[in-house]
């Protein structure tokens, strides 16, 4: 099954990248110390740039923005009364943000420690919260609205998310607060979440009878429906001439 292999594979780089980490690997550290001044010169360099930055990340990007958006999305499924889809999308965001805490006490790694900072952000730094939020919130709202658009204009809701997932994770090494080990360490997560509870969804739909579909057609085809969680032989027969 497609989302079995994308955990496993998502799971598996997460997994070398936290023994890579904990081990203070010196190519990791030295990636992420390059990486880190680098940005940290440019943003002292262009402090209107840095402004922009901490907008979209605090702002535009910010974790409790894209979770009110899930929150927002779970209760129109609720009113829709697409009670399936909208449990699915409560618990991948509820997961996600204890997932991502747990792991960050676990590890207590230092945030950069950079000369005059741009930025500053509270508590430990891998792996991303910010980077594993965007994989999340982002995955939720793709693949629970992509049935309500057309398929000539899906590509633009797959990119818009990619835009987002991967100027998150832009912005927080950028402004100096995350390496970007955290940012890759925060997406993997994310998505070997994303896909287990999506692994989850598929065998709860089989079991109503439904059909496996492609992550292209959307976790819940039918939601365009009065009732998208009508039994398929109901839905076959009021679809009948």
């Amino acid at each position: 099954m497609l989302t079995t292999a994308v955990t496993a594979v998502a799971s598996v780089p997460f997994a070398l990248a936290l023994v890579l980490v904990e081990a203070q690997w010196p190519p990791l550290y030295r990636l992420d110390r390059a990486t880190a001044e680098r940005l940290h010169a440019t943003a002292l360099e262009h402090p209107g740039r840095v402004r922009a930055l901490e907008v979209l990340s605090d702002l535009v990007w910010d974790p409790v923005t894209l979770r009110l958006l899930v929150a927002l999305l779970v209760i129109w499924l609720a009113v829709r009364r697409a009670w399936r889809l909208a449990a699915w999308a409560c618990v991948t965001a509820v997961a996600g943000g204890l997932i991502g805490l747990l792991v960050k006490i676990a590890v207590e790694r230092a945030r950069p420690s950079l000369p005059d900072p741009v930025a500053h952000a509270p508590g430990f730094s891998f792996p991303s919260g910010h980077a594993m939020t965007a994989t999340t919130s982002c995955a939720v709202l793709l693949l629970t609205l992509l049935p309500l658009v057309p398929r000539a204009w899906r590509p633009l809701p797959w990119a818009l998310a990619l835009l987002t997932v991967v100027g998150v994770g832009y912005t927080r090494v950028a402004l100096g607060v995350h390496w970007v080990s955290d940012v890759v360490g925060g997406w993997l997560l994310g998505l070997a979440l994303v896909t287990a509870t999506t692994l989850v969804f598929e065998a709860w739909r089989a079991d109503t009878g439904r059909r496996r579909t492609p992550v292209t057609e959307g976790l819940e085809p039918e939601l365009p429906a009065p009732d998208p969680e009508a039994p398929p032989a109901a839905t076959a027969r009021r679809a009948a001439p």
